[in-house]
């Protein structure tokens, strides 16, 4: 009698039941935030993270733009984005199911050496943000899933650091410095007070008399460099300086009001939008 393994069971389940997502973070990996989610129709408008966004689809289908290049990954794929590289997400046909994981670089670099045995020098990075890799997406599902059910501390991290360091030998990379032009380095100016000032209420103006350029100058230059706006660059700093608050116990009023947002609705709009979820869960996972 034919028998079918567990991945294959779960890459033919329907995406029944609405969606739903599950937040936490595991103490074994120095804090590591997982994301297990079923979306049928939340789209992730474009944001960025400040540690690793490594995951693969258990099934249907997401449509992705990673620094404006476009792509739809199914059952199997992996999306491997650096830190701080802007993407966006939306569900193709039925929906997805995915796993999800946020390794600081930190992380990454000590569980290569870990599992090599030899010293790693430099930052890791991926080369390709969206790829197949049928052979090691059922381990990193096994090993994810190993930790969402709150599996043994040896087996979850045996699992986690194989995978991980498998991950990286097959396609890891080393980051590259892009060349510096004068337009890069206006937007980079505009960039960073974006970035110092992200809780005050900044007009165009102002921001383009930081950044040397006019008004629809910078729009255009900024959107080429960050894959951005100027105006969704700044609520995706806010959303991030969210969740640095709210990982240390800060209510979500306190935050909106500390991040610049208008009021906690607006906040508690954009954060989900960005996370998948809201900043109550993403306080207590």
């Amino acid at each position: 009698m034919h028998t079918i393994s567990q991945e294959q069971a779960l890459e033919a389940m329907p995406l029944e039941g609405g969606e739903r997502s599950r937040f936490w973070r595991d103490p074994r990996f120095k804090g590591m935030e997982c994301l297990s989610a079923t979306f049928v129709t939340h789209q992730f408008p474009p944001h960025a993270h400040e540690t690793f966004s490594i995951g693969a689809i258990e099934a249907g289908s997401q449509i992705s733009n990673i620094r404006g290049e476009r792509s739809q990954a199914g059952s199997g794929y992996f999306y491997l984005i650096n830190p701080d590289e802007m993407h966006d997400g939306a569900p193709g046909g039925s929906g997805y199911r995915y796993r999800m994981i946020y390794p600081d670089a930190a992380l990454l670099a000590g569980i290569i050496e870990d599992v090599t045995g030899r010293p790693f020098s430099g930052t890791p990075s991926f080369s390709r943000h969206v790829l197949h890799d049928a052979a090691l997406a059922p381990a990193f599902h096994r090993a994810h899933r190993t930790l969402e059910e709150n599996g043994g501390t040896l087996e979850a991290e045996e699992r986690m650091y194989g995978v991980l360091a498998t991950m990286f030998e097959r396609h890891g990379s080393t980051i590259i410095a892009p060349v510096a032009t004068r337009e890069a380095t206006a937007v980079h100016r505009a960039r960073d007070y974006l970035e110092q000032n992200y809780a005050a209420d900044i007009g165009l103006e102002e921001l383009a008399g930081v950044a040397g350029l006019s008004r629809a100058h910078l729009i255009r230059a900024f959107r080429r460099e960050f894959f951005i706006t100027p105006h969704a660059y700044l609520t995706d700093k806010r959303v991030r300086e969210a969740r640095s608050l709210l990982r240390r116990g800060c209510a979500p009023a306190e935050v909106a009001y500390r991040c610049g947002f208008s009021d906690q609705a607006h906040f508690s709009r954009h954060f989900k939008a960005r996370t998948g979820v809201t900043p109550g869960a993403f306080r207590a996972g």
